[in-house]
C-alpha cells in the first residue's frame, strides 16, 4: 500500500509541478549556471548507495587551495529561497518514482555516516528514506543529531499509512511557517561525527 501511495503521489506531483520544475531549472541555470540539478550518493534502504537529486542551492566557489568554501559561504540568495520553501527537494519525487525513496521516511544521509551509527541508529536504514519524515516535522535541522535519530527510529517502530498522511499534512504547515530550515550557527546542519560527538 505504501509503495502504491508513493507511485501515485510522486507521479501526480511530477505532472502537476512540471511548470515549476521547468521554471526553477531555467532560473537556477541563469543565476548560478549549469547544472540545475545537484546529485549526490546517499545511504538508502539497508545502507545501499543511491543517487539523490535536488535543485542546486549553492555555487561552486573555491578557496586558494582549490577546495570548496563552507556551505554558508556558497549558499546563494536563490538557494536560501529554495530551501525556505523546500523547493530544492522537489526532484526527489523522481527518486520516489524510481523506488529509491518513499514520500515519507527518514531523510537520506551521507554514506560516510553509516559506519558511525550505533546499533539503534542503524534501525533507520530498515525502511526507505523519505522526502519528509517524523524528524522533519519535529524540528528538522534545528534539533540535535541525537534527537533526529531518535525521531527516525520512532517512525520506523510506529510507521503506518495514517501516520504518513499526518506527516505529509504537517510538513506542508512547517514549510509555510519556515521552521527548522537550518541548525543554530550553521547554514544547514553540522556534520555527524558519531554517537560520541558534541552534537549528540
Amino acid at each position: 500500500m505504501k509503495r502504491l501511495f508513493d507511485i501515485f503521489g510522486a507521479g501526480i506531483g511530477l505532472i502537476v509541478l512540471a511548470p515549476i520544475f521547468l521554471g526553477l531549472t531555467l532560473l537556477i541555470r541563469r543565476r548560478m549556471g549549469p547544472p540545475a540539478i545537484f546529485k549526490q550518493r546517499r545511504a538508502g534502504l539497508g545502507g545501499a548507495a543511491f543517487v539523490v537529486y535536488k535543485f542546486r542551492s549553492m555555487n561552486t566557489q573555491k578557496d586558494e587551495r582549490g577546495e570548496l568554501l563552507p556551505d554558508g559561504a556558497r549558499l546563494t540568495a536563490l538557494g536560501q529561497a529554495l530551501r525556505r520553501y523546500s523547493l530544492d527537494e522537489l526532484p526527489q519525487l523522481w527518486n520516489v518514482l524510481k523506488g529509491d525513496m518513499s514520500l515519507v521516511g527518514p531523510r537520506p544521509l551521507l554514506l560516510e555516516y553509516v559506519p558511525l551509527y550505533d546499533e539503534k541508529q542503524r534501525r533507520r536504514l530498515s525502511v526507505k528514506p523519505g522526502i519528509t519524515g517524523w524528524a522533519q516535522i519535529n524540528g528538522r535541522n534545528a534539533i540535535s543529531w541525537s534527537d533526529k535519530f531518535a525521531l527516525d527510529v520512532w517512525y520506523v517502530e510506529h510507521q503506518s499509512f495514517w501516520l504518513d498522511i499526518k506527516i505529509i499534512f504537517l510538513t506542508v504547515l512547517k514549510i509555510l511557517k519556515h521552521e527548522g530550515i537550518s541548525a543554530p550557527l550553521d547554514a544547514t546542519m553540522p556534520r555527524f561525527m558519531g554517537s560520541a560527538s558534541k552534537e549528540l
